[in-house]
């Protein structure tokens, strides 16, 4: 490698989708492979290449950077004697890593929530550590909303459906109220209409995407509960208007019920068919995050038998999927084709911000 190479700033970037782009963008050396798949990847909502050479300019000194991604805690690790920065997703900075770090200025978490990173650590050695609040998060927590809207005004099943004929044919008995007496409201007759506000929301997971459901869910004027393995203090969930409860009591309680982890093996089928039966008879079960942590059979066995009140879905078990899926024979069943964090351009906001920002913590913003 050359001087001019070895001489730029090194920063670690944990392997998953989205932080990847950090070394698409500072990195000249990254594959065209990867440059032109995030070029498809955005192509729906932006111009990549437009924006990455916009952000080039304005993060100053930090393009161009040596950019390293790693999977894994020992490859965090072993990367970390040169590393400038460090941008982590889920992967932790403890002690031990600050300590093999000299050259380390900066952690970066593509995110808010600290508890994977030793703040007190990176503190004392002079380790700036900085957050990004996503947008994506934020859009994830909405399409969980708009999926308790859909199923609980039934939106989606009664669109479109106007006339006497229309709402016989799906199946409802219309009939205009004595509005010599009575209003008109819901003359079609639709049974089983709900609303958010005076219900309980449960929320499986107290991360990023869980905390800002809560937040609106409170915001609605919702009772939220939360579960994760690792309570937070009472102080800090109560921030996001949410409260602790074990997984069982959470089930019991909850009309709603909203699953926002990630999915690897210790979350797989995190609800499966003895905790879906724990849940309350009739309550609505929405899953932005991945399809896994709920068990597949158990869901459409808990709606065939009515003990769950309807599901909703957005990352279906399979993609591309299909139209003969036994979950879309179900009234009572919202399913969306991953789109929950949408549109493409909350990522490139999210990420274009968290790079300025290192620039300017690094010293490296332009005019410095």
């Amino acid at each position: 490698m050359s001087a001019t190479a070895s001489e730029r700033p090194l920063i670690v970037v944990e392997d998953d989708p989205f932080p990847r782009i950090v070394q698409a963008v500072l990195d000249p050396e990254a594959t065209q492979e990867r440059v032109d798949a995030f070029v498809d990847f955005f192509s729906t909502d932006d111009d990549f290449l437009a924006w990455r050479e916009d952000l080039r300019a304005a993060v100053g000194g930090l393009y161009p950077s040596r950019v390293v991604t790693v999977r894994s805690q020992e490859d965090l690790r072993a990367a970390l004697p040169g590393a400038t920065a460090v941008v982590t997703e889920s992967l932790a900075v403890g002690a031990e890593d600050v300590a093999a770090a000299p050259r380390l200025r900066l952690v970066q978490k593509y995110g808010q929530v600290l508890r994977a990173i030793d703040v007190a650590a990176c503190r004392a050695r002079g380790i700036a550590v900085a957050t990004q609040r996503r947008r994506s998060n934020i859009a994830c927590a909405e399409m969980s909303l708009a999926l308790m809207l859909d199923l609980a005004k039934k939106v989606r099943i009664t669109h479109g459906l106007l006339s006497i004929d229309q709402l016989q044919a799906a199946g409802y008995r219309p009939k205009p109220f004595d509005r010599r007496h009575t209003g008109n409201s819901n003359w079609a007759r639709i049974p089983g209409l709900r609303m958010l506000y005076e219900s309980t929301l449960g929320v499986v997971g107290f991360g990023e995407i869980g905390r800002e459901l809560a937040l609106r869910a409170a915001a609605l004027g919702m009772k939220v509960l939360y579960w994760q393995r690792t309570p937070v203090p009472a102080t800090e969930a109560a921030v996001f208007g949410a409260e602790y409860a074990p997984i069982e009591s959470l089930l019991a309680r909850s009309d709603y019920v909203s699953v926002q982890l990630p999915g690897n093996a210790s979350t797989r089928h995190i609800l499966d068919r003895g905790r879906l039966a724990q849940m309350k008879p009739g309550a609505i079960l929405v899953n932005s995050s991945r399809a896994d942590l709920i068990e597949r059979q158990a869901v459409v066995d808990a709606l065939a038998s009515g003990h769950l009140g309807g599901f909703g879905l957005d990352t279906p078990y399979d993609e591309p999927g299909s139209a003969d899926d036994p979950l879309l024979g179900f009234a009572n069943v919202t399913i969306t084709p991953h789109t929950a964090a949408q549109p493409r351009t909350n990522a490139l906001r999210d990420l274009g911000e968290m790079m300025v920002g290192m620039s300017r913590l690094l010293g490296l913003a332009p005019g410095r």
